[in-house]
């Protein structure tokens, strides 16, 4: 046999025995703005795809990802990567450096035990190439490793310059409704007064701690009259209104990080005085109290038939002839959709009545604490049996039991507790319009 043949056929017996190598380019983008400057995804690409050209290497897929890789599994694409090598669609990664792959490590474990179990037979970056050999894994490891090491570092310097900018008075975060954050670099952290937006946060302290205006009417001064939108050209929400009333920052000091007890003075310039923002809560607790102690057995049970808000109560008081005063407890439309929104009051004893027709004709199917009507009309009729010695057989049987009129009962006579529970468990909605009430599926 001459030489060409001999080693034809070592080669071939080579291939035979070395598994074909298939790579997969994995390019990710860093999330940190230094290395996005330095080298962007499609620079990555454009790099290793001359290295294979170069190497001969068969690329036979291409994965791009943007997620960060300092935190264990949350790259969508680099598990689904790791899913093909498992599955033998590639046993080798093209990538720029090791810490495109990790930087964390639970994932720089995951690709090592590839390598161990013999399923990813190589990684190439643009520098260097991993094989599974123990030295050249453990340097893997390292520079995993130390990739790790300057994130857990960059982490600590990033909190402690945070620490440092607001003990001079600066606030590290998104300037708060009012004011403006500066774009400037050299001008990091620091704020200006938005002279669009400050004014109407003034007014809201203000309508809440002189005219005792209650969120509600800020909302809706905000929304339909003055028109006022958010940086993000949004209406402000109710919740919103909340937290401007509730946040320090307005009059000077701020808490960092939030619920620390960690208070500072802030260089930025105040838009009310501590008096006013004092006022304003003093208002809100009393807001807050009264609104605890009135109860209503109706409210956030209906739907309004005309504008889709909820509907709410509220006491109306009339003075009768011999001086005493009568109250009156009216339903309506909170208007929270449509402030104009034209559907009618109704008392609350019209209310009942309605429900009233409503329990007349309903499928009981359609109570969902029929059983625990049942249950309370037999102790009931136990009670009456013990107490007015009223005899056994005179003791309505189950099928006597009128589950409609013990609910209609609940609805006159109950408690708010037993009226509020009666209805919330029906299976239907409930829509008021116009002084009638139906159900709707």
């Amino acid at each position: 046999m001459n030489n060409t043949k001999l080693k034809e056929e070592i080669g071939t017996r080579q291939d035979q025995l070395s598994p074909k190598m298939k790579y997969c380019l994995y390019a990710r983008k860093s999330t940190e703005s230094e290395e996005r400057q330095i080298l962007s995804l499609d620079s990555q690409i454009k790099e290793m795809l001359q290295l294979a050209e170069r190497e001969g290497l068969d690329v036979v897929d291409m994965r791009r990802e943007s997620h960060s890789a300092k935190t264990t599994g949350q790259r969508p694409v680099f598990n689904e990567l790791l899913n093909d090598i498992r599955n033998e669609k590639f046993n080798g990664i093209l990538t720029w450096a090791p810490d495109r792959l990790s930087r964390n490590a639970g994932d720089l474990g995951a690709v090592i035990d590839l390598m161990d179990q013999k399923a990813l037979l190589e990684i190439r970056t643009y520098g260097q190439v991993f094989t599974n050999s123990p030295n050249e894994k453990f340097l893997l490891m390292i520079l995993g490793s130390q990739a790790k090491l300057e994130n857990d570092n960059r982490g600590v310097n990033v909190k402690r310059g945070l620490r440092t900018r607001v003990e001079m008075g600066l606030w590290p975060g998104m300037a708060p409704l009012g004011y403006l954050n500066q774009n400037r670099q050299d001008k990091k952290c620091q704020i200006i007064i938005d002279a669009t937006r400050a004014p109407v946060i003034k007014q809201i302290f203000e309508k809440v701690a002189y005219e005792k205006m209650s969120g509600r009417k800020i909302y809706n001064w905000l929304r339909y009259e003055l028109n006022f939108y958010t940086r993000g050209n949004k209406s402000l929400t109710l919740g919103g209104i909340f937290r401007i009333l509730d946040n320090h920052f307005y009059y000077g000091t701020f808490e960092y990080p939030r619920n620390s007890d960690n208070w500072y003075q802030g260089k930025h310039k105040p838009i009310i005085t501590q008096e006013l923002f004092d006022k304003a809560q003093v208002q809100l607790k009393r807001n807050q109290i009264v609104r605890e102690n009135k109860e209503f057995a109706f409210t956030k049970l209906f739907t309004c038939g005309k504008c889709g808000s909820g509907i709410s109560a509220e006491e109306k008081y009339k003075k009768l002839k011999d001086g005493t005063s009568a109250k009156y407890i009216y339903y309506g439309c909170t208007r929270s959709r449509d402030r104009n929104c034209k559907n009618k009051y109704i008392r609350e004893e019209e209310l009942i009545t309605e429900l009233a027709r409503i329990f007349d004709n309903i499928n009981l199917n359609e109570l969902g604490m029929k059983q625990k009507l049942e249950q309370e009309m037999k102790r009931f009729s136990h009670f009456q049996h013990v107490v007015t010695g009223t005899k056994s057989k005179d003791v309505l049987d189950e099928s006597e039991i009128n589950i409609r009129k013990y609910a209609k009962y609940l609805l006159k006579e109950g408690s708010i507790t037993e009226k509020r529970e009666l209805l919330a468990n029906l299976r239907s909605r409930l829509i008021y319009q116009d002084k009638t009430i139906t159900l709707m599926k």
